[in-house]
């Protein structure tokens, strides 16, 4: 199978210098109005940015949920009426609605969309921004609860009634109108639970941006666990990216990127991910240990987001010819789908689209090429 790129809606705002905007851990967070610098997530500009990335060739675009975004449904369902062929990869948390309405909602989304919903389900790794929304679950008791969401999901997208008591569902009769083809779910984490949910549920397993190494022991594990329920998943990864025609020009863009951070936004971030339950937020924090002189932590793998941006953390930094490298590399390991960002994002999403597309294209390593 070939790379399959994919884009990423900011919406919690948008900026050329502040790597914190659309930050992933919601203590951490903000949600900007339109400055002189800063772009508000308004449906006009999300709208740029999905026609611009579904003009240069991207298949979708992830958008986020926290306290501090835009809803990833509403949003993405209004911009599936100003683009054409765009998914939109919804970040939902299972825990705060039933499996029943979720399974309803994709077949309607799928409906009106032709077909354009992929789901992205997130338990959520942080309990402060949880409880925001009244749920008061541990982390290992999210990763149970949504092992039965998806089960009641995919027992519904059959077409037929479905009884399940569990310990945190109970539906009894539960029925929806197909949909014509039915969501793909993404599932990222980093801890045993996670992986178990992922090789029983998802579709595509997601990472974050770590070395290659660390990346390729992490799927041996899902396809471990995945072989043993029967199961085979496709996987993908979630990385920033600062691409230019020449390195030293990548390499100038992310450094006033850093020196545009303020140290004591970098402490207060770093506390916050410090206090985090998410075991891949342990992995992002501990490729940079809060330290500003040492984040190239394998070729052309950058972690100097991470020092503010809770979530992905790592950046491709290169020539064109070099991203393009680095993602053949992680595609060498069995991925296929990567979903990439960059700041501001519709100008990086021409960055990508007109200088690293074509040299995977010329490579034959593009889907569809």
């Amino acid at each position: 199978m070939g790379v399959i790129l994919h884009w990423f809606l900011p919406t919690n705002g948008d900026s050329r210098t502040d790597l914190s905007l659309g930050n992933a851990v919601g203590a951490a967070g903000s949600r900007v109005t339109e400055t002189g610098t800063e772009r508000a997530p308004d449906i006009g500009y999300m709208g740029q940015i999905a026609r611009s990335a579904e003009q240069l060739g991207f298949a979708g675009a992830l958008t986020p949920t926290s306290s501090w975004c835009e809803d990833a449904w509403v949003m993405t369902a209004g911009l599936s009426q100003v683009t054409e062929r765009f998914k939109f990869l919804v970040a939902f948390r299972p825990g705060l609605m039933s499996p029943t309405l979720a399974a309803q909602m994709a077949a309607t989304y799928q409906r009106i969309s032709g077909g354009r919903l992929l789901l992205n389900v997130v338990t959520g790794g942080d309990d402060v921004e949880q409880q925001r929304f009244g749920d008061h679950l541990g982390k290992r008791e999210r990763y149970r609860r949504a092992g039965e969401f998806l089960h009641i999901v995919r027992e519904l997208w059959r077409g037929e009634p479905v009884d399940f008591a569990g310990e945190h569902f109970d539906v009894r009769g539960a029925q929806v109108i197909p949909a014509p083809v039915w969501p793909q779910i993404y599932l990222g984490g980093s801890s045993p639970d996670a992986l178990e949910v992922a090789a029983s549920y998802a579709d595509v397993y997601l990472t974050w941006g770590e070395p290659p190494a660390a990346v390729a022991e992490k799927l041996d594990r899902v396809r471990e666990r995945a072989k043993a329920a029967g199961r085979e998943l496709r996987f993908g990864i979630r990385l920033h990216v600062i691409t230019r025609p020449r390195a030293e020009q990548a390499w100038a863009q992310a450094q006033e990127l850093l020196d545009g951070l303020d140290p004591a936004e970098i402490e207060r971030a770093q506390a916050i991910q410090r206090a985090s339950q998410s075991e891949g937020q342990r992995r992002m924090s501990e490729l940079h240990g809060g330290r500003t002189d040492a984040l190239e932590v394998s070729p052309n793998l950058w972690a100097g987001v991470g020092l503010v941006r809770g979530g992905a953390g790592t950046a491709l930094v290169g020539s064109h010819e070099e991203v393009a490298d680095r993602i053949a590399e992680y595609h060498e390991l069995g991925i296929d789908e990567f979903i990439l960002s960059g700041y501001p994002h519709l100008e990086e999403a021409y960055q990508v689209g007109e200088g690293v597309m074509p040299v995977l294209r010329r490579r034959g390593l593009l889907a569809g090429s």
